[in-house]
């Protein structure tokens, strides 16, 4: 696919592409799928190694704007992973921004058709407190449903936090999210802001992933969705984030 091979030297050449929506027919998802499916199963086979999902577009107000009732998926690769403090080198994102999640790590396959919630909270190990840094390799971050869903769901890295937390006890549903810069806050959220739970984005994914004929595995990561509203990175600062019940997280830019 010839939007596929363009988005894959994006990544390569960190120079960003004009937005793909208008070479699609109009609002086709499929069509976007299929061409971040294309780039997924190259990837593997150059050698990439999965190692999970991030949930997208879980705001409701964002879903609304861009005109869609429910999220998107992108595709977790091993090289994407960045350890708590870290300092990630500059331009190993294009266009970066972060955003602060819950994650979850399972430890059973979520494998049976029209999981339950269930079964959800059943297969997850843990949760942790995390930062996704998105990126986009169309220009100015113009985009659309169909562009971010070719472009891996806008995936960038992300930041795992080092302590595991299990699901009993905590309210995630009502959890507070502050993310500060050089002790400033510069996002705020809670866990409803995540489709009313960050549990209700995992389930809807659970059941995307049997449907797309990639099930979720066990010791899979879960991003499940932004709890506030993304912040847009600057050279040599450090961001991080603290989620109640699940401690704080930080990605340091060199």
């Amino acid at each position: 696919m010839k939007i596929a091979n363009e988005l894959r030297d994006a990544y390569a050449s960190l120079v960003p592409i004009a937005p793909i929506r208008d070479r699609l027919p109009a609002g086709d998802v499929a069509a976007a799928y299929a061409i971040q499916d294309s780039n997924t199963r190259r990837w593997l086979k150059d050698g990439r190694r999965l190692v999970g999902r991030k949930i997208g577009l879980t705001s409701l107000a964002v879903q609304k704007q861009l005109g869609v009732d429910q999220p998107d998926f992108g595709m977790l690769f091993a090289d994407m992973a960045v350890c708590d403090g870290e300092a990630v080198a500059a331009g190993r994102v294009l266009q970066g921004k972060v955003e602060a999640e819950i994650a979850f790590v399972l430890e059973r396959d979520l494998v049976i058709e029209q999981p339950t919630m269930a079964d959800v909270t059943r297969a997850i190990a843990y949760a942790t407190a995390s930062i996704e840094i998105v990126g986009s390799r169309i220009a100015n971050w113009d985009i659309r449903l169909v562009d971010t869903v070719a472009d891996n769901a806008s995936s960038g890295l992300f930041v795992l936090g080092n302590t595991p937390h299990s699901l009993n006890g905590l309210d995630l549903r009502n959890c507070r999210m502050n993310m500060t810069r050089a002790g400033e806050v510069v996002s705020t959220g809670v866990g409803h802001a995540c489709l009313g739970h960050p549990l209700n984005a995992t389930l809807w994914l659970a059941r995307k992933m049997v449907e797309v004929g990639r099930p979720l595995k066990a010791g899979d990561i879960i991003l499940s969705g932004a709890l506030g509203p993304m912040v847009a990175v600057k050279s040599g600062e450090s961001y991080e984030a603290t989620i109640e019940g699940l401690g704080s997280v930080r990605a340091v830019f060199a």
